[in-house]
């Protein structure tokens, strides 16, 4: 048994706002949530001249759509931080597994711009390296 079994298994106890957000998310990412969205500016747009397209018609979309925009960007950005997270801790527990892995590069994530453009350069020079000695392996073979 692992030291997280008990948060792992600890079921469907996640904070109030999680289980709302995610289910929030789930609801939002749907083709049907789009349309039902769609609807409604049609209906917004259709209503436009029995209320004359005055200034309290206008509120009523510019409204709306603010608040739930400002509200979407936290459940968007909760959504993804959770996912960012379990995909880390995931690519961590493959890295702690594979035999040769550099364990050093487990918390990336927490370094400085500058220290992961000199990493990332790192990883483009090998894999360049490895692509020319690819080629000129597969040059060999067709002589």
């Amino acid at each position: 048994m692992s030291s997280y079994d008990h948060i792992i298994h600890k079921g469907s106890k996640a904070s109030l706002f999680t289980r709302i957000a995610q289910a929030v998310a789930s609801w939002t990412g749907k083709p049907i949530t789009f349309f039902v969205a769609v609807g409604l500016i049609l209906v917004w747009g259709a209503s436009g001249p029995v209320f004359g397209f005055n200034d309290t018609w206008q509120l009523v979309i510019n409204t709306s759509t603010t608040i739930i925009t400002f509200l979407m960007v936290f459940i968007i950005q909760n959504s993804q931080n959770r996912d960012t997270a379990a995909m880390q801790i995931k690519l961590d527990e493959l890295i702690i597994r594979l035999e040769g892995a550099r364990e050093e590069l487990l918390d990336l994530e927490e370094l400085d711009e500058e220290d992961l453009v000199v990493i990332r350069r790192d990883f483009c020079k090998r894999a360049s390296k490895a692509r020319r000695a690819a080629e000129e392996g597969d040059s060999s073979k067709g002589g």
